[in-house]
């Protein structure tokens, strides 16, 4: 199959609206994540389950989420980008119903599972949205917007989810989030360009998907990039997995306390996004990840020592997985990037394949590792240091066996 041209340079200017916009479609996720999780005894109660077919309810939405992945790149490659934000708007919100006016476990189980299908559209579509409209450190710095205001989502919705779940119940949660929904569905179908000239669509035969696949998949460069940003996110997700069992059995922390984790890891989100945006043209993005892994190396090793040394307490089994989070935050927009220009022309199935590397490895922390890990704070930290380590063992070999031959200008 002949692939189209790459469009020109475009010349669009960066807006804080739009990142706003963008940013509030990548929420989604995290508030499908992080809004229910002071609610985890409740439902549990209610539907009288044990805890792990609670946790089952983060994993399937997360394992749907991934699968997903798979097919929202190519579909916004094909359909262009705004059919398919808009699309899984309406699915995800249909989801959410479901969610609020389930009435056993099993009904939960389901309707996540069709919240992950749709919650990642807007995630993967907004990343080829970026690339189609900036360029260079434009790019980066417009994807530090985004990942700035995506911030906001997971710092807020569990204080939200909290709240909401002492006043009006744990249904309220996804209520809620279902107003949030089709606030967003309105606004996109308003505000939202399409990006993608129909020149430059690809056809969803299945022959010539599967030549893209092979020919992203093939690439030793994707591969090994696509490991750095999924084994480096669990090593921070798997304390949002284990978030429960961490601040309530482990420190002693109520429902409505669950700020004392998500906001100081979203301040640390929040600024080493905000520093990628200032490096952004001043240092090369090779060297903005290089420092971005050595920070998420000291919060891992820090954390190792506090747990071991220290007995447990707040704010110093906290702040190493703030450490963390800044420094994935500032990696992040330039790996993100440089995978996509991989592939000028398939930015859209590149970006699917990297959310399903990263998320198909979170189903697998939330509903396998973190079981395993969340009855220890020593444990939890010794789960974070692995992935970490392995996520910079991983950048190693790219920037020795791979950047070094030039693969990425082939």
């Amino acid at each position: 199959m002949t692939l189209a041209p790459q469009a020109a340079p475009a010349g669009h200017r960066r807006s804080w609206t739009f990142a706003a916009l963008l940013g509030s479609l990548a929420m989604l996720g995290p508030f499908a994540v992080d809004m229910y999780l002071p609610a985890f005894a409740a439902i549990e109660a209610e539907f009288g389950v044990l805890p792990i077919a609670m946790q089952q309810t983060l994993s399937t939405y997360m394992i749907a989420f991934a699968f997903m992945m798979l097919w929202h790149g190519a579909l916004a490659d094909a359909l262009g980008r705004r059919p398919v934000v808009l699309g899984g708007l309406v699915v995800f919100a249909l989801g959410t119903l479901g969610c609020a006016i389930a009435g056993n476990i099993e009904s939960l189980w389901l309707f996540r599972a069709l919240q992950g299908v749709s919650a990642g559209a807007g995630v993967v579509a907004g990343r080829a949205i970026i690339r189609d409209r900036y360029h260079g450190a434009e790019a980066q710095r417009m994807m530090s917007h985004v990942t700035l205001v995506f911030g906001i989502g997971p710092a807020v919705a569990p204080i939200l989810g909290g709240i909401l779940l002492n006043v009006t119940g744990w249904r309220s949660i996804f209520w809620f989030l279902f107003a949030y929904t089709l606030t967003l569905l309105a606004v996109c179908a308003h505000r939202l360009p399409e990006t993608l000239p129909r020149a430059q669509r690809q056809p969803l035969h299945p022959v010539a998907l599967w030549r893209n696949y092979r020919t992203v998949l093939g690439r030793p460069a994707f591969l090994l990039l696509a490991l750095v940003t999924s084994l480096s996110f669990c090593g921070w997700f798997l304390y949002i997995a284990s978030a429960p069992y961490f601040l309530s059995g482990l420190l002693g922390i109520s429902t409505l306390g669950f700020g004392w984790l998500f906001i100081p890891m979203i301040t640390g989100i929040m600024s080493g996004a905000f520093v990628s945006g200032r490096l952004a043209g001043r240092l090369s993005p090779l060297r903005t990840v290089s420092i971005g892994l050595a920070i998420m190396a000291v919060g891992a090793v820090a954390n190792i020592l506090t747990c071991h040394l220290l007995p447990p307490g707040v704010v110093w089994n906290v702040a190493p997985i703030l450490v963390c989070t800044l420094g994935w935050a500032l990696a992040m927009p330039s790996v993100t990037l440089t995978m996509l220009d991989l592939f000028p022309t398939l930015r859209g199935m590149t970006a699917s394949l990297q959310g399903f590397a990263q998320f198909a490895l979170g189903a697998v922390t939330a509903g396998s590792i973190s079981p395993l890990l969340s009855n220890s704070l020593q444990g939890l930290a010794w789960g974070m240091l692995a992935f970490i380590a392995a996520s910079g063992a991983a950048w190693l070999v790219y920037r020795r066996h791979v950047h070094t031959r030039k693969e990425l200008s082939r």
